[in-house]
Order: C-alpha cells, then structure tokens, then sequence
C-alpha cells in the first residue's frame, strides 16, 4: 500500500511538474496523443493556420501548438524575459527586425540553424534579409526571414477628388517621387479644406523618410550610437518637422482608438502602409468604405517599415523537429500562402516572382495591384542595419516629435531631447 501510495504521490509531482512547463509555454515531450508538440510563439498575425494544419497532416508524429500575443509591444519583453531567463520560449520563436540585433549579439541563446541543413537554402531569400540573421564569421544563422515590410502609400481616393487631385495610383505617384514632392502635395490638399488632415502622423512618415537614409540609423554598424552625428537621422528629423509645422499632421497616435476610428471617417488621406496594414485597413474601415482606399508608390526609391524571423530557442528540447518546422514556415511555398492570408509579403525570391504574389490584386482598394507594387518596393530597397536598441530609440524620437505636433517643445529643444534619451538608454 505504501509502495502503491509512493507511485501515484511520484505520478501526480510528475504531472503536475509536466502541467507547469506547458503553463510556461514551454516544449511539451509529448501530448495527450503521444505526438511531440512544437510551441510557436508569435506576435501580431502571420497567417500559418493552414500551413500548420497542412504540416501535422505530412508529419503525424507532430502537434503544433501556437501561442500569439497580438502586440509587438506586449510581445517583445515577454520574448527577452523567456531567452534570458532560458524558459518559457517554446520551441520557434518570432522575432521582429528591430529587435534582432539584440540577440545577434549572443546568438548562444538559439540554434544554429545551419546545423540543420538551413545552409542550402541561402539563395532562396533576398540576400540582405539572409544576412540580417547570420553572425559575422558567418557561422552561425539565428532565424530564417519571414515576411518584410514592402512600403506603399495608402490613400483615399474620394478626399484626393474632393482636393482636386488625381486619383489614378499612377498619377497620383506621379505627384510625390521624393518626400519634398509630397510635402508640396499635402500643402496644396490642405488648401483645399476637405475636413481631413494629410497624413495621421509625424511618427509613420518619419519612420519611412529614416529608412530611405542610408544603411545605418541610430547605430553604425559597430553598434556604436550615432543618432547625433549621422546626418540622415537629422535630415529625416528635419523633413518631418517641416511636414508639421505645413500643418498636415492629424497628431493621431498609431494604434490608438482615434487612429482606429480616423480609417473609417476619413480623418486623414494617406498613410504609408506595409503590405502587413491593409488587412488591418480594410477592417478599421468597413464594407462602406470599399473602393474608397487605392495604393500607390510610396515616395523614395523603395522602403520597408517592419519584417520578422523565426527562430529556435535553445532552450528547445525538440531543436531538430523545430528547425524542419521553421524550414517550411519560411519557405517560398510558406511565404506565399502567408501571403495571402493576411498580406505579409515575402523575403524568399521564388515567392515574391510567383504568379500568386506578383499578380495579386486587392478588390477593397480599388484593386490595386499589391503585389507588383510591393514586389518593386521591396526589390528598390537597400537595407538599413538596426541596432541593439533601435526600437527604445525609435520610440524616443517619435515622442519628441510628438511634443512638437502637440506644441510642447519646440523642434530643436524636442531633438535635443531625443538625443538625450538615446543616450540614457544605451548607458
């Protein structure tokens, strides 16, 4: 009886051990079925329900359980507690490209990739996005890209026509091949007085004009802070404040109830959008709202607001099982139907020249040709290396330009303080 008593009391620490690993999020041995189940952890939508359903059908030994936090902002110190605490990070973990760099910096912390055959499939991604995540002795690779941020400009054809503007996407890029062309168009649908401001905010240009600056922002690629003396952080700085004081700013904070609200009420016309944002556009604003929206090139030569990875945390007990998975997550079959479920648009090659991507059109805005413009965007681009704390920092900048649309600081006393924080967050 004791012997039986010792065995059930062992039995129940052992499951209620079990219970609390799975309640971490982390790898799970085994399910209730017997099959290994592969955690997933994820943020915002990257559009593998079907892929995961397609993967457990080919490999019935795998159960994958994903766990998503919708926001990057919630996500990210969640993802930094589990690697530095070696627990909690399931078995694949996402990882925005602003925050890569702060795990490039000790990629101990996940799986070599290219111990699991990821090597051949070098030439399979744009080249940039491959390197983001390969050491620099180039021996080791941390994730494998998903999804990036293709630029475009998303406008509202019925206020254009209101200002007297063309509608036509091509006319209407046609109005802004550099960022000074689209401040002067603001100015002239500003004088218009249709009830709407230009744009949302100063934050969602600034990031876009940064990114067309050069190879470098806040970091050199050293990872020494540069924000004060790299010209093309100022001469973003500098454009966007000039775009405010134009007054064409609606200083409608991203993601805020107003911001929501503003897509389907037409407060603003345009708004640089990722490929990722029309679904969310289409959504904010409504079946009313079809075919009101179109997309056009965005000003610059080509641009990218965003863009992720996956990678294997080393705390994975299934590392081998987990890489298979991120192999096919990220490949160019994988990336397509992503693609299309929720707009992330590719980083593998064969993806962004298939028919499927380069043809795709978007019956809410107008039918536009998403796919072309996107795939032209992504192909314009020259990539900008982030570092550690790029997105602290960002967010830094963007507050202080912030206080100037809100008339608290003025622009220099604003930068001078963006500077500061900068330089407090890398202490």
């Amino acid at each position: 009886m004791r012997r039986l008593l010792r065995t059930n009391l062992a039995a129940l620490t052992a499951a209620a051990f079990l219970a609390s690993l799975a309640a971490c999020g982390g790898a799970e041995s085994d399910s209730a079925s017997g099959k290994t189940t592969l955690v997933v952890k994820t943020f915002a939508q990257f559009g593998y329900d079907d892929l995961y359903e397609e993967y457990e059908a080919s490999h019935p030994g795998i159960e994958i359980k994903e766990e998503n936090i919708a926001k990057l902002g919630d996500y990210a110190p969640k993802l930094q507690q589990w690697i530095a605490t070696g627990s909690g990070a399931g078995d694949i973990v996402a990882i925005e490209e602003g925050n890569l760099a702060q795990y490039m910096t000790a990629p101990d912390q996940f799986a070599n990739l290219l111990d699991y055959g990821a090597g051949s499939l070098k030439g399979e991604y744009l080249d940039w996005k491959w390197r983001q995540a390969l050491t620099r002795d180039s021996k080791q690779l941390v994730g494998l890209g998903t999804d990036v941020g293709a630029q475009g400009m998303c406008y509202r054809t019925d206020l254009f026509k209101k200002a007297g503007l063309p509608t036509d996407r091509d006319k209407v890029a046609a109005l802004w091949p550099t960022w000074d062309d689209y401040l002067a168009t603001g100015v002239e649908f500003t004088k218009a007085k249709t009830g709407a401001h230009f744009f949302d905010s100063a934050g969602s240009v600034y990031q876009n004009i940064l990114m067309q600056q050069g190879d470098h922002t806040y970091y050199d690629t050293d990872n020494n802070l540069v924000i004060d003396s790299n010209p093309g952080v100022k001469a973003a700085w500098d454009q966007t404040v000039d775009m405010v004081d134009s007054g064409l700013s609606g200083n409608i904070a991203p993601w805020s109830p107003q911001w929501n609200a503003g897509f389907k009420k037409g407060t603003f016309a345009t708004i640089p959008c990722p490929s990722w944002m029309l679904g969310m556009i289409e959504q904010q604003s409504g079946a009313e709202n079809a075919g009101k929206w179109d997309v056009a090139k965005v000003p610059g030569n080509g641009a990218v607001r965003g863009g992720s990875f996956l990678a294997v945390p080393k705390q994975s007990e299934h590392p081998k099982e987990a890489a298979e998975l991120v192999k096919f997550l990220t490949s160019a079959k994988g990336q397509t139907t992503a693609f299309k479920a929720k707009g992330n648009f590719p980083s593998a090659l064969q993806a962004i020249d298939s028919p499927a991507v380069k043809n795709y059109t978007v019956p809410y805005f107008s039918d536009a040709p998403a796919g072309k413009i996107f795939g032209d965007s992504v192909k314009a681009l020259k990539p900008v290396y982030l570092g550690p704390k790029n997105i602290p920092i960002n967010d830094a900048v963007v507050n202080a330009l912030t206080a100037v649309e809100q008339g608290k600081l003025r622009p220099d006393a604003a930068w001078s303080k963006a500077v500061e924080d900068a330089e407090r967050l890398v202490r």
